[in-house]
């Protein structure tokens, strides 16, 4: 279990001050000059040692992504876009980063920027979001006041600039390349690559799109060291996390905790155990809604890091938990989660456009048992199909929770079809 004084976020909770003052007594913006001083390729190596990787899902190294941003600043300027576009379900962690800690974020966003060479960062806003989208502007306005960014940021010499952008709270702008698009002023759809954002991003400019979290964790990193940071969790999926745990739990809660902690310790010691007690888990979505379920079973010895969910056919992705309890109806809820994919799909690939309309109207007929047997294995077929076959990995994430059913709960699915087809009725969601 990770100690209090091993947190790097001392207000998720926000039970404290989250004005500059507030988060300067917490330890925000010290010797933030001394950390730029140390030099781009310092913070870079830094970070690159730390082991951190994106916490927004995809997992990428954090320091190798700002490695592919050009070296040379005669060229075009460079740009760090903060993607605060969550929308994944289940997931609630950066909207507490910014509503209680956003000094994390500002510090972290000049300390990268500077990193790449930017000397301007956007932070992309779920539009939803609208208090702690006024939470981010004032934090911003307080910064600059205080003169830790702006002209000769913090006294480094580094001028920087940071602009909060409220989107309109559709899922695929949390895709880096239709947030560009968005933040362009264009429709959010995603851009074929190559080129990468890197070479080609926002504006035509070299680009890092970073997650929130990735970015508020740097100022600490640098503070304590790597060595520090790389001490938690096992090697390839080193830190800490914030992990949101809802669903059939007592006690539903985000909390920030070691990498690689075992699934069943993070829900009864944080969230309070399941409703009904360990052994009325059903099931557990690990990583958000796009992460295949993991069967009672798998979640006895799961560990939450990048690896350990891989091991059980799923993924860590955004570390937003949806506990299931045996009154769920599995098949019914992820044919929820199919109306939601073919709702926030784009329309821009055919696969992904017409095979996730096709596959909730399938899993729709599935959740009531009017369905043939045969068709279990057609929606595996389809999803392959889509699978892929996209500019981005909306597709892949629609038919992975199908996947996930299948593989775990087949029997359910087939037994509710022959319960229709015989007259015993279907189970009730």
């Amino acid at each position: 279990m990770l100690s209090d004084k091993d947190r790097i976020f001392t207000n998720l909770y926000g039970l404290h001050d989250w004005h500059i003052a507030g988060a300067r007594g917490r330890g925000d913006w010290d010797g933030t000059k001394g950390l730029i001083e140390k030099g781009r390729d310092w913070i870079v190596e830094e970070v690159k040692s730390s082991g951190l990787r994106g916490r927004g899902g995809a997992g990428f190294p954090t320091g190798l992504k700002w490695s592919f941003m050009p070296k040379g600043e005669d060229g075009p300027p460079h740009y760090l876009v903060i993607n605060a576009d969550e929308s994944e379900p289940g997931t609630c962690k950066d909207r507490d980063i910014i509503r209680h800690d956003p000094q994390k974020l500002i510090e972290g966003a000049l300390l990268a920027s500077f990193a790449m060479g930017a000397h301007t960062a956007y932070i992309y806003i779920r539009g939803e979001f609208v208090r702690e989208a006024q939470v981010l502007e004032q934090a911003v306005a307080e910064a600059y006041d205080a003169g830790m960014i702006g002209p000769n940021a913090s006294g480094s010499g580094w001028d920087f600039d940071l602009h909060v952008h409220r989107g309109a709270g559709a899922y695929i702008c949390g895709e880096e390349s239709a947030l560009m698009e968005s933040l362009e002023g264009k429709k959010g759809m995603p851009r074929i690559k190559p080129p990468f954002p890197a070479n080609m991003g926002l504006y035509g400019c070299p680009t890092t799109i970073n997650n929130v979290e990735s970015i508020a964790v740097v100022p600490t990193i640098l503070r304590r060291g790597a060595g520090w940071f790389a001490g938690f969790g096992r090697e390839n999926n080193t830190g800490t996390k914030v992990f949101c745990i809802s669903g059939h739990v007592n006690n539903p809660c985000n909390v920030e905790e070691e990498m690689g902690i075992p699934m069943k310790e993070l829900i009864e010691r944080h969230a309070g155990g399941v409703i009904g007690g360990w052994d009325n888990l059903k099931a557990v979505i690990p990583g958000g809604c796009s992460t295949p379920m993991i069967p009672r079973a798998g979640c006895d010895t799961a560990l939450m890091d990048f690896d350990g969910l891989r091991e059980h056919l799923s993924g860590l992705g955004t570390a937003g938990l949806i506990v299931m309890d045996k009154s769920t109806d599995l098949i019914g809820a992820v044919a929820r989660l199919g109306y939601f994919y073919m709702h926030e799909s784009c329309g821009q690939c055919t696969p992904c456009r017409e095979g996730t309309g096709w596959m909730w109207r399938v899993m729709k007929r599935m959740a009531t048992g009017d369905a043939e047997i045969e068709e279990i294995d057609m929606l595996l077929d389809v999803g392959k199909e889509i699978e892929g076959h996209t500019i981005c990995a909306h597709g892949d994430a629609s038919t992975w929770p199908i996947q996930g059913l299948v593989r775990h709960f087949r029997d359910e699915m087939e037994s509710r079809i022959v319960g229709r087809k015989t007259g015993r009725g279907v189970e009730a969601a």
